[in-house]
């Protein structure tokens, strides 16, 4: 029924115009308005709607992955613009990454969070 579907994920901020900036200057992302909020243009031709709720609470859990090719350098580009890589004792390295192609536990991932808390993060897989 819904195989045929231009579905999209969505998830809430607690500032567009904070939020606009950070994925459009920060991370590069294109960012189109919308009357309910802000479309976040991806790769592929995918959309993310990000709206504004009052009582906003960040996600705990990644909402939105970012592949890269080398995520050695898109960690080292993130920190060159301010962004803090999240910490997990006995998971990621000093960088923040963890390194699970080494140790054949699924995609070198590190975690992030936007101006309103949500987690994000870059990977890269083989």
């Amino acid at each position: 029924m819904l195989k045929d579907s231009h579905a999209f994920s969505g998830f809430s901020v607690n500032d567009t115009d904070e939020a606009k900036k950070f994925y459009g200057e920060t991370l590069g992302v294109e960012v189109g308005d919308d009357p309910m909020g802000l479309t976040l243009k991806l790769a592929g031709g995918n959309n993310v709607f990000l709206y504004q709720k009052d009582d906003h609470a960040p996600a705990t859990f990644t909402v939105l992955n970012f592949p890269v090719d080398d995520i050695d350098q898109a960690v080292d580009e993130l920190v060159g613009k301010g962004i803090v890589f999240e910490q997990y004792p006995e998971m990621t390295d000093d960088q923040g990454i963890a390194r699970g192609l080494a140790n054949n536990m699924g995609p070198d991932i590190a975690w992030f969070r936007d101006p309103s808390g949500n987690v994000l993060s870059v990977l890269q897989g083989e």
